[in-house]
């Protein structure tokens, strides 16, 4: 029999997954990560108590796995400081493969585990040239392969998604039917630091900073205003500006050196051109030649074909078919092939 750790965040999805894999036959091991707990580490967070309970039903034996230091060191300072330089970063896209499948697959093997399996909506196939890629989920509204096309093969190799040929509602379903006590909570749809969505907030709690402060400079050139600091704003944001118009304005760039943020019309977010860079490989080995693709610049934006050009090491040229916006630099442009990721790299400034 098989051991696998499913990582159990409290939810349905990871719950199901962990139902699932108890009644294929393998021998499941529920844990949970502990990796940001607002206010300090003196109680038990709600996603480690409802997992826990979970398991209990579940009757499998279960842990916690405390990486909210290794969190706040790679991925939550990495964010902030992400932003203070002018970028928008996803921060599940480099939380995935160094601590979700990196320090927690560590864990799992030390507890003699062969596989790990999360709720993800997504599929982990071996392809003919012996690599193993993420496929698109069978539900395409909950398809979850963009924020995990940085993992390894090591990783890949080593990883069970089960609800990934589901829809929600199959999943919603089952859970019920197994009397899993968490059958009707909620998604989360925030960034798991940041409940609140106000990432300025956070920004300013955690370094004392928002960056540069300068001015709103609009689609003539004219400044339109004064901000306290870069890393308030977003490419494509609209809310929250505080500038009087007499039409709707975006960001549509930031220089963090500068503290500039450019304003401009909706149309000024789109392009057909971006460079990438910090490739990382999936179904196809490294991109050294002029290919075809579809491409998502962002994780709920519909795929669009492009065509790739290496430009030099880990850096490459994207030609969209068709204008795609807001390219935000720091955001992931991930490439599909044949319903597989490819691969992908982080969007660079130009």
């Amino acid at each position: 029999m098989k051991k696998v750790v499913a990582a159990m965040s409290g939810g349905v999805d990871s719950s199901v997954c962990a139902w699932l894999l108890k009644e294929q036959g393998y021998e499941v091991i529920g844990a949970t990560m502990e990796l940001w707990q607002e206010g300090g580490s003196g109680m038990e967070s709600a996603a480690v108590s409802d997992a826990r309970r979970v398991a209990e039903v579940l009757d499998i034996p279960f842990h916690a796995v405390d990486l909210r230091d290794r969190f706040h060191e790679e991925v939550v300072r990495r964010f902030t400081g992400e932003y203070l330089q002018g970028r928008t970063p996803n921060p599940c896209i480099f939380c995935n493969p160094q601590l979700k499948w990196g320090a927690f697959l560590e864990r799992c093997r030390e507890l003699g585990a062969e596989y790990i399996a999360t709720g993800h909506y997504a599929r982990v196939e071996q392809l003919e040239n012996g690599r193993y890629a993420i496929r698109n989920s069978a539900a395409a509204a909950k398809d979850q392969t963009y924020v995990l096309y940085r993992l390894t093969q090591d990783q890949l190799a080593h990883t069970l998604l089960p609800v990934g040929d589901m829809t929600k509602d199959e999943v919603r379903r089952l859970a019920r039917e197994a009397g899993l006590p968490v059958a009707e909570k909620k998604d989360s749809q925030d960034i798991c630091f940041i409940p609140d969505g106000d990432h300025a907030a956070f920004i300013k709690r955690e370094t004392g900073s928002l960056g540069v402060p300068g001015c709103f400079i609009g689609p003539e050139g004219n400044v339109l205003g004064r901000h306290e600091g870069t890393a308030a704003y977003t490419i494509g944001q609209r809310r929250g500006l505080g500038i009087p118009a007499d039409r709707r304005l975006y960001v549509c760039g930031i220089d963090a050196a500068s503290g500039t943020v450019r304003l401009g019309d909706n149309e000024d977010l789109f392009s057909d051109t971006l460079l990438a860079e910090d490739l990382a490989y999936m179904a196809d080995a490294p991109f050294s030649e002029e290919r075809e693709y579809l491409a998502k610049v962002r994780y709920s934006q519909k795929s669009t074909p492009c065509r790739i050009r290496y430009v030099e090491e880990g850096r490459i040229h994207v030609t969209f078919a068709e204008k795609v916006r807001a390219a935000t630099p720091g955001q992931s442009v991930v490439f599909y092939r044949d319903g597989y990721v490819a691969g992908g790299g982080y969007i660079a400034p130009v």
